[in-house]
């Protein structure tokens, strides 16, 4: 996803929390008594959107004669992930009631339909709009309404609902203020442990983000979730236990989540009667973290302790909980087992009774991968943390290896205060995991990939110029006009003219160097394409064009690819500054044109109007053809980040990075597992790509974010200032 599609959905994010933030203001409820109310309407949407993908993709498959047409069932919508929405339950059935009907006995007449027709949600949904005026539910319900969110993907709407976890928590709405776990940590934990089969267990599942990405990971392998997996549950809270059965119904999935304290608790049996402990494929989790309150007589001999408590304190409590999280994760596997999880950064290198428990979790040759995330990841905390990994069933030759992978210098910025990982870094990570597992084929295929992409990028560069080109002609057109009729005029004095004579002036030189340069990248690119399809043997009369790169290449030809690249990467980023400058000296000889046409001699010869609405499109113009250009050296950049940190595509240590430790180092570490105390230091890079007007940008923004903040709060204070009588 683009920064300028980060941007707009935030701004989506921001105004949908002012519109249905008015529902707590305008009701005086608390946001424990709003929150479920506000998350049903945003389930409904998100229900509706994918239950309209899932009717149109079965009207395709039916014209094109691969489903037959008949009464379509519920099984037909669960197959595409989806719900059969009863029409009652429908948003724009609600949305088009006749005027003067009840919104919230619509709203409760949706949610039970819902619960009747899909029995796992049954008394899960919420039922009280009743309490609620017509005209606060309508202006909800249109708040969600929007064309963007109409046409939102199940990946926008996912995070429009965990915006909304977020706050809430944020408000208090929860105890311990944490719903979920950040997408992009989920999908870490996914990529690495690859839950694609048997049974997943979560014995602190939240708002079941970890099923929701697990089934993401299933269906991309072209695989039916529920065939392939089973979903367990704990969760210790009942309002969370319904956050978790409306995420996984309004994705189509099913889970047994069951209210328990899992410190205490291992409520689960597998149908034929068995226990999870020592039968889970797969155990993914978010604990709570530092918990010290947890009583260690009745925890002592549970057998999901194999390793021992952690430690104890006068008053028999376990200090803290991390290991006892860790220990249980660990017991849950089978022989095959892998779990992964997230864990505050303290635990890798805890000491006492936690290292002792730690030293005996590294003998069993179990721990698999431990990838440090810096701070700034989650919504609700500003604490780094560590990501986990267990795969029982590592081979002889790594059982005692462990990779080490310090990602804490590989972030997105989504906001001031949120940072993720984009896709790209997210898979990029993911092949240092591969490598590490001897997968080279995957590690050259991610690069083929970005090879593939950026072959599809490039070829879209000339249309995108040629587009800018043009309007920056039209654009100019009614200024070069101008400044000739100018000229012509005896009432301007020379020194009045002179400043936009000297604008048009500059821009005809920089126009004249951009287009020599223009063609010089256009060219290259021509030539890259031809390379590429050339940089690998071939049958001889076969020929091969850019749209039909092979789908595998060997190491050297990808790097000879990447290499030819380099240069034509840095042509476009030079005239990515070159448009702007263009677009800079068309808007200020505009802005000059303007002052000159306010004389009432010159301004028969200029049409403002006009001019300014050039200018406008000039700009989306020159929008268009920067995003095309850096979407071609982001993915350039891909390329590069990973062959030259894996010129061989074997795995091997990179400073500041990564490293495979053996148990003897980890010994020697004191028995840490922090993978900032392997990796080293990474050398200073040269970002090359360092955009400093978007950096401006940015601090207008956490700026703009701060004077907003300070306002809430002071109208906080004030609130409570009058509540008190004060």
């Amino acid at each position: 996803m683009t920064a300028n599609a980060f941007h707009n959905i935030s701004q989506i994010e921001s105004s949908l929390w002012e519109a249905a933030d008015q529902l707590r203001a305008n009701s005086k409820l608390t946001s424990s008594e709003y929150v479920m109310p506000v998350l049903g309407v945003i389930f409904l949407r998100h229900a509706s959107n994918r239950y309209e993908e899932a009717l149109r993709a079965i009207e395709v498959d039916q014209q094109a004669g691969k489903m037959p047409r008949r009464a379509l069932v519920k099984g037909d919508f669960i197959k595409r992930r989806a719900l059969m929405l009863p029409e009652a339950a429908r948003y724009d059935t609600l949305l088009k009631l006749p005027s003067g009907s009840s919104l919230g006995t619509a709203l409760i007449e949706a949610m039970n339909a819902i619960e009747a027709d899909f029995e796992p949600l049954a008394g899960q949904l919420p039922k009280d709009y009743d309490r609620f005026e017509n005209k606060l539910l309508e202006d909800l319900l249109r708040s969600f309404d929007s064309e963007a969110l109409r046409n939102a993907s199940g990946d926008v709407f996912g995070r429009i609902y965990e915006y909304f976890l977020m706050k809430f928590a944020m408000q208090g709405a929860q105890d311990n203020g944490e719903f979920f776990t950040p997408p992009s940590l989920v999908q870490t934990i996914v990529n690495v442990i690859e839950p694609d089969h048997g049974v997943v267990f979560d014995p602190a599942c939240g708002s079941a983000g970890m099923f929701v990405q697990s089934s993401h990971f299933i269906e991309h392998e072209g695989l039916d979730t529920m065939q392939r997996v089973t979903f367990y549950g704990q969760e210790k809270t009942a309002t969370t236990i319904r956050l978790a059965k409306m995420n996984l119904a309004v994705h189509g999935l099913e889970g047994d989540i069951r209210e328990a304290n899992s410190f205490y608790d291992d409520v689960h049996r597998l149908q034929d009667g068995r226990a999870l402990w020592g039968n889970c494929d797969f155990v993914m989790a978010n604990p709570p973290f530092n918990v010290d309150m947890v009583d260690a007589e009745r925890v002592k001999d549970d057998r999901r302790l194999p390793f021992g408590l952690p430690g104890v304190n006068k008053d028999k409590r376990v200090f803290n909980g991390n290991y006892l999280w860790i220990s249980y994760f660990h017991s849950y596997l089978s022989d095959k087992g892998r779990a992964g999880f997230v864990m505050s950064s303290q635990a890798s290198s805890a000491g006492h009774g936690e290292k002792e428990v730690r030293r005996k979790l590294v003998e069993t040759g179990d721990v698999d991968v431990m990838i440090a995330i810096r701070s700034n990841f989650f919504y609700t905390r500003t604490v780094p943390c560590e990501l986990w990994h267990f795969d029982r069933a590592k081979p002889d030759e790594r059982r005692d290896r462990v990779l080490m992978l310090d990602a804490r210098n590989v972030y997105r910025k989504v906001t001031r205060k949120i940072y993720d990982f984009s896709p790209e870094q997210q898979a990029n990570l993911t092949a240092i995991v591969w490598l590490y597992r001897g997968q080279r084929e995957r590690f050259l295929g991610l690069v083929q990939d970005y090879v593939a992409r950026l072959a599809s990028e490039s070829a879209a560069i000339t249309p995108a110029l040629t587009a800018f080109e043009t309007q920056l002609t039209v654009s100019r057109a009614p200024l070069a006009a101008f400044a000739t009729s100018v000229a012509d005029l005896d009432a301007f004095p020379s020194e009045t003219k002179q400043p936009f004579a000297d604008a048009m002036t500059e821009w005809t030189e920089a126009a004249n160097a951009y287009a020599t340069d223009r063609t010089a990248l256009t060219t290259a690119l021509v030539g890259w394409a031809r390379f590429c399809a050339h940089a690998d043997s071939k049958p001889r009369g076969q020929t091969k064009t850019l749209s039909a790169l092979p789908t595998q290449k060997t190491n050297e030809a990808q790097h000879a690819m990447r290499q030819a690249f380099d240069p034509l990467a840095d042509a476009a980023r030079g005239l990515i500054k070159q448009i702007d400058l263009l677009y800079k000296l068309a808007a200020r000889a505009t802005q000059l044109a303007q002052e000159l046409s306010t004389d009432e001699a010159a301004a028969e010869f200029f049409d403002r109007r006009a001019t300014s609405k050039l200018i406008k499109q000039l700009d989306e113009a020159r929008h268009a053809a920067v995003e095309q250009l850096k979407a071609a050296t982001y993915l350039h950049r891909q390329i590069a980040w990973l062959q030259d940190r894996f010129p061989n595509a074997e795995m091997q240590d990179v400073p500041g990075l990564c490293k495979v430790v053996s148990r003897a180092e980890i010994e020697a570490a004191d028995w840490s597992l922090t993978p900032g105390r392997f990796v080293g230091v990474a050398p200073a890079e040269v970002d090359e790509d360092f955009d400093f007007e978007q950096t401006l940008r940015d601090i207008h923004v956490e700026l703009a974010d701060l004077n907003r903040e300070a306002v809430e709060l002071a109208s906080k204070i004030q609130e409570n200032f009058e509540e008190l009588g004060v």
